[in-house]
């Protein structure tokens, strides 16, 4: 099969195309018909090498987690899915590839009106939202920061706060300011004077901060917040000097809780927002893309 594959730690330079083995099943896996992979930042903070103290990686590999695509293979004990099923959720070996295995439990069955390239955008920005929303303890009529409100995970975490019942504010540049009101939340931009523009919006007080983007505004945050408590960071490595929860990977994948969010995705009730898509081939070019922390929505391979 195709997969991307990096041999060394690196910049996007040492991620290549090649043919390897395609895997095969074990008990309670099954192997996937990749059809979109989603690109998610912590992809490329382990091919750099950064993440060998969370996430230790055996060279060669391939890079991702996330996918979407048809089940073509089963392995024994599994009796939830069966060959030609249609399904999104976590891989237990790399995704850029056109096939990856995947444990039963932790995938969702793709209703038939969620495309491919939004199925892929789900699993993790749902997961990730969700943990640290609980993480936070955000309740009915509290006011939730997040910064990074226009990205991947910061669009499902806006919609889920205001579910939850919460007043949400969130940064995201300059040309977002109108995608963020319309998720449910005002919106403020980046940058200097923020500690008093959030005030003045907010003069109440913030009852809790998500930076789902790692631009420094954590300083600001604990201004606005008094301390640190109640302060989540999924994106800022500086987070522990600091005294701040650093929210470290998916924690639940919960199969139950992504098919949920899925069919809301496809009844139109929960914005997925996709940004660019790119060809297997240019996984190097996705990846420099999500590295410059740019951009709405999320990038998506599709894989022929």
């Amino acid at each position: 099969m195709k997969a991307i594959v990096f041999d060394a730690f690196g910049g996007t330079e040492v991620l290549h195309e090649t043919e390897v083995e395609a895997p095969q099943p074990g008990p309670g896996q099954v192997r996937v018909q990749v059809k979109a992979v989603g690109v998610n930042p912590v992809d490329g903070k382990i091919r750099s090498g950064i993440m060998e103290a969370i996430f230790p990686t055996t060279l060669p590999a391939i890079p991702g987690g996330e996918i979407a695509g048809i089940i073509d293979a089963v392995g024994e004990g599994v009796d939830t899915f069966k060959v030609g099923d249609e399904v999104l959720g976590w891989s237990d070996t790399g995704s850029y590839a056109q096939y990856a295995l995947a444990d039963a439990t932790v995938l969702a069955p793709k209703p038939a009106a969620l495309d491919w390239t939004h199925a892929a955008a789900l699993p993790v920005a749902g997961d990730g939202a969700e943990r640290v929303l609980d993480l936070l303890d955000v309740k009915p009529g509290e006011t939730l920061l997040i910064h990074g409100a226009s990205g991947a995970l910061g669009t499902i975490a806006v919609q889920l706060a205001v579910a939850r019942g919460a007043h949400v504010i969130g940064t995201a540049g300059p040309t977002n300011q109108d995608y963020v009101r319309s998720l449910g939340a005002t919106a403020l931009t980046y940058g200097d004077n923020l500690v008093e523009r959030v005030r003045a919006v907010a003069p109440n007080g913030v009852d809790a901060v998500f930076d789902a983007a790692g631009k420094g505004a954590l300083e600001d945050s604990i201004t606005l917040r008094g301390g640190t408590d109640r302060i989540v960071t999924t994106a800022d490595f500086r987070a522990r000097e600091l005294g701040i929860v650093f929210a470290e990977g998916p924690q639940r994948r919960s199969a139950t809780r992504l098919a949920e969010l899925a069919r809301m995705a496809a009844d139109g009730d929960l914005t997925v927002t996709v940004g660019t898509t790119y060809p297997l081939a240019d996984a190097a070019k996705a990846q420099e893309v999500s590295d410059s922390g740019h951009g709405r929505g999320k990038l998506v391979l599709t894989v022929a």
